[in-house]
């Protein structure tokens, strides 16, 4: 039954991208921003939702697993989704626990992305893709990628693992 519930999520939860990044221009929704939008339809569904995070040390890195887990109260069900972000231990101004903080935050919003289906990016097989994506001929420089287009493209393929093993072989 939980299944239906979540294909119910999913169908109608709409999450836009009402922040700004004021260092680099772009809109972006926050784990709170989708949490905020998705409580009512859990309060109606008969769902609960929980986010936990673990540590794990890839090769010489640390990464935050943050699990999303929700729960159907009327049979008990679950269904849980992962994401991993790394932790910047390079990013200035930030202490330890500020830096694992940010790595939860962007875990915690991949999973919850996943869990009910936001995609950040169009499908590379719609017309609307080619229009976005289509080369511009005034522009003959490419921009180098911004460090959050790295971040998200990064996290995009840490995603897309289904084991440690297969985050071993992508790290490598």
């Amino acid at each position: 039954m939980i299944h239906n519930k979540l294909q119910t999520i999913q169908q109608t939860l709409k999450v836009g991208k009402m922040r700004k990044n004021v260092h680099v221009g772009y809109m972006y929704r926050s784990a709170e921003d989708i949490l905020n939008a998705v409580k009512p339809l859990l309060n109606t569904l008969h769902l609960t939702l929980t986010l936990s995070d673990d540590i794990m040390e890839v090769g010489n890195q640390v990464y935050v697993q943050a699990t999303a887990t929700l729960y159907d109260l009327e049979d008990n069900s679950v269904q849980t989704t992962t994401a991993f972000a790394r932790e910047d231990f390079a990013a200035k101004g930030m202490s330890a626990s500020q830096t694992t903080g940010a790595a939860s935050s962007y875990a915690r919003k991949y999973a919850l992305n996943g869990m009910f289906l936001l995609d950040d990016t169009k499908d590379a097989d719609t017309d609307e893709y080619h229009t976005i994506n289509a080369p511009q001929p005034q522009q003959t420089v490419q921009e180098p990628l911004t460090r959050e287009q790295k971040i998200s493209k990064i996290c995009s393929e840490v995603l897309m693992c289904n084991s440690t093993d297969e985050l071993s072989t992508l790290w490598k």
